[in-house]
């Protein structure tokens, strides 16, 4: 089964279908090696999917946020920047969550906002 049939099924489950352009989409969000920005997004499309267009790529992308199929991060920095950390690193702060919230975590994502050291250096100017 390839990295987005799964996905195709849950679309058609609730009514959708599975788009060439959501197919492309998703494919890039599974193999993008990390955070990608919609324009990063559109690019990795364009190339793919030579025609596609920028509305389209940002419309499909909030189409897959509203329907569970990926996920946003608002970055309120400065400058956009994102860092990845590996989760095993988390894994006792996941541990103490599902303590005191009775919840059980899946740590397949998780998202802290903060000031890189550039932008802390322009905020104290």
């Amino acid at each position: 089964m390839s990295c987005v049939e799964h996905l195709s099924v849950r679309l058609r489950e609730h009514g959708f279908r599975m788009t060439p352009q959501r197919m492309t989409i998703l494919h890039i969000l599974n193999h993008g090696g990390g955070h990608l920005t919609p324009n990063q997004v559109y690019i990795r499309a364009s190339q793919s999917m030579p025609g596609i267009t920028e509305p389209t790529v940002y419309r499909t992308l909030e189409f897959l946020v509203e329907n569970h199929l990926a996920l946003a991060a608002r970055v309120g920095q400065t400058c956009g920047k994102t860092v990845e950390l590996d989760h095993n690193a988390l894994r006792r702060v996941y541990r103490e969550m599902e303590k005191m919230t009775g919840y059980r975590s899946i740590p397949s994502h998780s998202t802290f906002f903060g000031l890189c050291p550039a932008c802390q250096k322009e905020k104290i100017k």
